[in-house]
């Protein structure tokens, strides 16, 4: 068993042992490589700090790992089933490299005492944070139309980077002025390396400009699809626009292989589509 800091060239070996993670504890789905690699191309990633993610390996493979989340503060902690003798001394790696000036916060499953237990014997008491896992079965139907003047496309995050990031900036709510916009969001073509273009599914409308879209990733090796991000520009919301472009991309996950989906969130949208609560996660932090 060996430890080594993360460097650019253990990415695919990161995925790898999410993906391994996830066959074997569903639990952990709330850290999933699609996750990984969404946050690892996000503006807010503080890619500056990516040696301070810990690695523990059996020969290449990547047996357990300590990775913040987004900046220090948070973490996420795993390890291989066959490898839980050293899910303590992740876990105070991560506290060693991780936390920030009010220490470090790490989520378990509800139903996972074993690390809930290590946790707290280490310090970390649990505070009123939590997170939510909903999970979607892709072998029911998913039909559901564009309002008329709108149709799909998919935007790809290289090629239609203005496009997704004016899409983003008004979906999440910054506002329609497209100065301000311009002044202030870096356009920056984010390549993540597995993603698939055709699973980033937008609402277009007759001019080709983007008023909706949902992200799905999906990897051969699993079961299941991930969501993130969808949103909807405001003067498209409650038209069923976004229940469309979801229904889309799981759709084509579905054909390429996926029987599930899941997304983080507890938010009714996701529930009036059908998704229902699969993991409840809980924080303990370590001042």
């Amino acid at each position: 068993m060996t430890f080594r800091p993360f460097d650019d060239a253990d990415y695919d070996a990161v995925c790898t042992f999410l993906i391994e993670l996830n066959e074997s504890d569903r639990s952990y789905v709330n850290w999933n490589w699609a996750r990984f690699e969404w946050m690892y191309e996000h503006p807010e990633f503080d890619k500056s700090l990516r040696s301070a993610i810990g690695l523990w390996c059996d020969g290449d493979r990547v047996v357990g790992a300590a990775i913040y989340d987004m900046y220090f503060g948070e973490a996420f902690c795993g390890v291989l089933p066959a490898y839980r003798r050293i899910f303590p001394d992740v876990l105070r790696y991560a506290y060693d490299a991780q936390r920030d000036d009010a220490g470090l916060a790490v989520a378990f499953e509800t139903g996972n005492e074993a690390a809930r237990e290590t946790a707290q014997a280490q310090g970390f008491l649990p505070i009123d944070q939590h997170e939510t896992v909903m999970r979607i079965d892709l072998n029911r139907p998913l039909d559901a139309a564009l309002p008329d003047g709108l149709s799909f496309a998919s935007l790809d995050p290289v090629q239609d980077a203005y496009a997704i990031a004016w899409l983003f900036w008004r979906g999440f709510d910054h506002g329609e002025d497209r100065a301000q916009f311009e002044r202030e969001e870096p356009i920056v073509p984010r390549v993540r390396k597995h993603f698939d273009p055709q699973l980033s599914v937008a609402a277009v409308d007759a001019s080709g400009e983007p008023v909706a879209c949902c992200c799905v990733w999906y990897d051969a090796r699993t079961d299941y699809a991930y969501v993130e991000p969808v949103c909807t520009v405001p003067s498209y919301r409650h038209k069923g626009v976004g229940r469309a472009v979801v229904y889309e991309a799981l759709n084509r996950a579905k054909a390429r292989g996926a029987a599930q989906a899941y997304v983080i969130s507890d938010q009714t949208f996701y529930e009036n589509l059908g998704f229902t609560t699969a993991y409840r996660y809980r924080f303990f932090r370590k001042p």
